[in-house]
C-alpha cells in the first residue's frame, strides 16, 4: 500500500521536514512518483520511521550510527516477528562490537573446546562473539573456578528456551493480526522483551531476597 506524505505523517507523528532528512540520508526508500507532484511512499516506511524514533529514545542512537546499522543488517519492515528479531540482534551487536571466532578466544582466554562447551549447554549464542559474550564468557570462567553449582545457570537456559517459543507465538500472532492497529506494535514488543523480561525477573529476585531476611528476623 503506498502512502501520500500527508498519511505518513499521521501514522509516524513525525514531521515533514523530518521525513524529507531521513529519505535525503538513505534511511527511506524512494517514493514512487506517478505524477510531478506526488510521491507516494512504501507503507513499509512507517515502520522504519518508528524504528529510527525507537533507537533514538531509547539507545541515544545518532543517525550516522543508525546508518551504519541499517547498512550492516538486512531489514525486511514488514510486520514479522523476524524481523524484530533481527533487529534485536543488529542492536546487540552493535552496541558490544564483534570478533572474528580467534580474536574472541584470544580475548576470552580459553580454548575452541571449553567454548563448544558453553554454546552446546546454551550459556552464549553460537556465532555472536562480542563484547557482551566476552563478560558472560568471564562471569562463567569465574563461576567455574569457585565451583559454582551450574544447576541455576542450566535452568536460566532451561526456562528461557520454554519463554522464547511463548515469545515467538504471541509476537508473532500480534504482527500479524489485521484486526489490531500497526502503530505501536514494534515499540510494544520491543519493550516486553528488552524492559519489562529482565525487569520482572530482577523484581522477583529482589522480593525472594527480602522474604528471606524478613524470615530471619522472625526467628
Amino acid at each position: 500500500m503506498a502512502l501520500k506524505m500527508k498519511e505518513l505523517i499521521e501514522q509516524t507523528g513525525e514531521s515533514k521536514s523530518t521525513i524529507l532528512y531521513y529519505l535525503k540520508e538513505g534511511l527511506l526508500p524512494e517514493p514512487k512518483k506517478p505524477k510531478p507532484n506526488v510521491a507516494l511512499y512504501d507503507d513499509s516506511a512507517v515502520n522504519i520511521i518508528k524504528f529510527i524514533k525507537y533507537l533514538q529514545r531509547n539507545f541515544s542512537y545518532s543517525i550516522a550510527e543508525i546508518k551504519h546499522i541499517f547498512a550492516n543488517n538486512r531489514f525486511e519492515f514488514d510486520n514479522s516477528f523476524e524481523n524484530l528479531i533481527e533487529a534485536i540482534k543488529a542492536l546487540r551487536l552493535n552496541s558490544d562490537g564483534s570478533y572474528t571466532k580467534e580474536e574472541f578466544l584470544d580475548l576470552a582466554k580459553i580454548d575452541p573446546k571449553e567454548l563448544e562447551e558453553f554454546i552446546a549447554k546454551g550459556y552464549i549464542s553460537n556465532g555472536l562473539y562480542g563484547k557482551g559474550e566476552l563478560e558472560i564468557v568471564d562471569i562463567l570462567k569465574r563461576a567455574k573456578a569457585m565451583h559454582l553449582d551450574f544447576s541455576l545457570i542450566d535452568s536460566y537456559v532451561a526456562h528461557a528456551k520454554e519463554l522464547a517459543k511463548l515469545e515467538n507465538d504471541v509476537g508473532a500472532n500480534l504482527l500479524a493480526d489485521d484486526s489490531k492497529e500497526h502503530n505501536g506494535r514494534y515499540e510494544l514488543l520491543f519493550d516486553i522483551i528488552l524492559k519489562l523480561k529482565p525487569y520482572i525477573f530482577n523484581s522477583y529476585t529482589v522480593k525472594e531476597h527480602q522474604k528471606r531476611i524478613n524470615d530471619e528476623k522472625s526467628l
